[in-house]
């Protein structure tokens, strides 16, 4: 690390001046980005994948928490050059692949040991690719843990209960498959250009065992019931073509309940009785 240059030198050296329609917000403060390395626990011997690392901010700490290797995924074609650099600095330890991570699958450049994701996301598409994640088939994943920066509406909707304003379908995506817990906060002043709103560090680690249904499903009944979410679900649920009563009753919630107050479970249990009727 000593080696390197300031952060704020490579950015003005490449021109890196942040793009919003890449969704672009560089951390340059150090402190911080080793403290995200941190959060996501020992990282000898594992190989992080990280999207949207910029000029290589939480790169370098990554690297330097001793992460076996670093395959970082790179849209923005001026940021290359700047990782070649601490590439070097490195020998063998950082891969860096330009293209477009909601295209990208990272199994074939994984190689023996865990795999964990650790990234500050890009927040036009955060959202896309957590669910792209969790998506994964067979599951358990490939990676033992998610390390995330998200806007923190979108940390509180991840992390949400029943009850919680903020739960929605993401809360129940994520709580079927994951345990999900906010770590911290992070202060707009902290990135450049700093964002108009805060942003939180989740970290998300694979259920071994989620609850069993089809995902296909799981995501139907819980788009449709949050796509109403202030009516009954005997209303929300028509949308899905078969008669709501009869699923609900099958599932053993009570009709008048909404959206909001259905746990994981009873979702669970929607999306396996959708699956008995179709």
């Amino acid at each position: 690390m000593t080696a390197l240059p300031p952060l704020r030198e490579v950015v003005r050296r490449f021109e890196l001046r942040a793009r919003k329609s890449l969704g672009q917000n560089f951390l340059l403060d150090l402190n911080l980005t080793g403290r995200i390395a941190r959060a996501a626990g020992p990282l000898e011997g594992v190989t992080v994948i990280e999207v949207g690392p910029g000029p290589g901010g939480l790169t370098r700490a990554l690297l330097a928490e001793r992460a076996k290797r670093v395959v970082a995924i790179e849209r923005d074609p001026r940021c290359i050059a700047a990782l070649a650099e601490l590439a070097e600095t490195y020998p063998g330890r950082l891969k860096v692949i330009e293209g477009d991570a909601l295209d990208f699958d990272p199994r074939p450049h994984l190689d023996a040991g865990p795999a964990r994701i650790v990234a500050n996301l890009p927040y036009n598409i955060a959202t896309a690719l957590l669910l792209r994640w969790l998506s994964i088939e067979p599951w358990p994943p490939f990676y033992d843990s998610l390390v995330l920066m998200f806007q923190r509406e979108v940390a509180l909707r991840i992390v949400a209960g029943p009850d919680d304003d903020s739960y929605g379908r993401l809360s129940v995506i994520t709580g079927w498959r994951t345990e999900a817990k906010i770590l911290f906060d992070v202060n707009p002043s902290a990135f450049v250009p700093p964002p108009k709103v805060t942003s939180s560090v989740v970290r998300l680690v694979p259920r071994a065992v989620p609850l069993p249904c089809e995902r296909a499903m799981l995501e139907r009944v819980s788009a449709a019931a949050f796509g109403q979410r202030r009516k009954m679900l005997r209303a929300s649920l028509r949308t899905l073509g078969t008669d709501p009563a009869a699923l609900l009753a099958r599932a053993g919630i009570d009709p008048t309940k909404r959206a909001e107050e259905i746990d994981v479970a009873g979702f669970v249990a929607l999306a396996n009785a959708l699956a008995k009727v179709e």
